[in-house]
């Protein structure tokens, strides 16, 4: 274990950034440096998902330069606080060390990042049966980096989440028993008090709603009670774009669509779609409250795909296309915005190692933009604008989807189906 650990601190120094900054300026950094408690939940600091891998090889890791070109498309967005997911791959190190580039190059570039340890369960991704119970020995240096980067970056690294949907039942392959995520949380909080990470430095998990119990009475265990007295805020993820396949009655209720057009059934229904992840946050509000808790509610993860051959396109629930993605992410930023909770929407950009080999898996499709720079509907006023002028991405300057043909576009919605003929879909599959 102690050479895996000190494996993972030799590539930490690898990619670390040499700044030569003087005395006088880091302590002039210091005095106006922001704190998680200034970014999360301000309007001001819009957050996003980001994973910048560009090649169906998930193995091919983005450049210091992709990066950047990344990083300044997500800031013409006023996307300011970045989450990664884990450390044992060098992005989130090149990450941190491309923002800290930027910041030295131009003393007005802003961006914050919450970093992701990645936390599985023995045997996860292997032959082995996964035990659910006991945690894998690599947790350990996922945790033991996360703390030297947010020590080595105070400026950038705001929070910490430990695990990324590590607790939900359905996470089959890797999922840990709430007590192993507590244990990694406290261990965090006890350096905080200890004066070995810094004393502002946030702390939380970030997973599924159920997870924090706002679902089935089977999470509502001591373990997770403890877990959320030992956070510093919950990061809740909520997807109604899958459950338009997996708990479809929202999706498929005709009640007060008669008489209606097309697109006003479309836009009635992508309005429920706030609304159920609505409900599903407050759940988790009741719960956390019924503890006799109150600690901030910060949007984890959602987001919702521009395609899919499978279950959300044509022959399913018909959920995604770039027109009801764009008014999902409208719906999202405006609902937080106005709630103060920060949204970490996925994500910025399609990641084409996602899904498997089948190019219409909905998981390559949930970016603003496609892997060569296409902004998607979404971000088309963007593009009129000029927000994007002189920018790139693989090289490629910002253009539409669609070559900017709306007519085309919408001849790929569709209105959601009625229970019958999403019943009748199902079973012709």
């Amino acid at each position: 274990m102690m050479k895996k650990l000190l494996l993972i601190l030799s590539i930490c120094m690898m990619w670390s950034c040499n700044n030569s900054k003087t005395k006088d300026t880091k302590q002039a950094e210091e005095k106006v440096q922001l704190t998680a408690k200034d970014i999360f939940g301000n309007p001001d600091y819009l957050a996003m998902s980001y994973g910048g891998y560009r090649y169906e090889d998930h193995g091919k890791e983005p450049t210091i330069d992709q990066l950047k070109e990344d990083l300044k498309l997500l800031a013409a967005l006023n996307i300011k606080l970045l989450r990664t997911y884990k450390v044992h791959k060098p992005q989130a190190i090149n990450l941190l060390k491309a923002i800290s580039e930027l910041k030295e190059e131009d003393s007005s570039f802003e961006m914050y990042v919450m970093l992701g340890a990645w936390i599985d369960c023995k045997n996860a991704w292997t032959d082995g049966a996964p035990n659910h119970n006991e945690e894998s020995a690599a947790n350990e240096a996922q945790i033991l980096v996360t703390a030297h980067l947010a020590n080595k970056y105070p400026d950038i690294v705001k929070a910490i989440a430990v695990g990324n949907e590590a607790m939900v039942k359905w996470a089959t392959t890797y999922y840990v028993e709430p007590w192993i995520i507590l244990k990694w949380v406290k261990h965090l909080q006890d350096l905080k008090k200890e004066g070995k990470l810094p004393k502002d430095l946030w702390v939380t998990s970030s997973d599924n709603f159920a997870s924090w119990g706002g679902g089935g009475e089977e999470y509502h265990v001591e373990d997770l009670n403890n877990l959320i007295k030992a956070v510093d805020f919950l990061s809740v993820h909520t997807y109604p774009m899958h459950d338009t396949h997996y708990q479809p009655e929202f999706w498929l209720n005709q009640e007060g669509l008669e008489g209606k057009t097309d697109m006003e059934k479309i836009e009635i229904s992508m309005l429920r779609a706030k609304e159920y992840a609505m409900t599903q946050t407050s759940n988790v509000k009741k719960y956390m409250q019924s503890l006799g808790i109150d600690k901030p509610i910060h949007i984890g993860e959602t987001g919702w795909a521009s395609f899919s051959s499978g279950h959300y396109g044509t022959n399913g629930s018909k959920a995604c296309d770039e027109y009801k993605e764009a008014l999902y992410y409208q719906h999202m930023r405006d609902w937080t915005n106005e709630a103060g909770m920060s949204c970490f929407y996925f994500e910025g950009f399609d990641e084409p190692w996602k899904g498997g080999d089948n190019p219409g898996n909905s998981e390559k499709h949930f970016g603003l933009f496609t892997v060569d720079g296409k902004a998607k509907y979404v971000l088309w006023d963007e593009v009129d604008k000029g927000t994007f002028e002189g920018l790139t991405r693989n090289g490629n300057p910002i253009t539409k989807t669609y070559g900017g043909d709306k007519e085309a576009l919408m001849k790929d919605v569709e209105v959601p189906p009625t229970p019958e003929a999403w019943h009748a879909s199902q079973n012709n599959h």
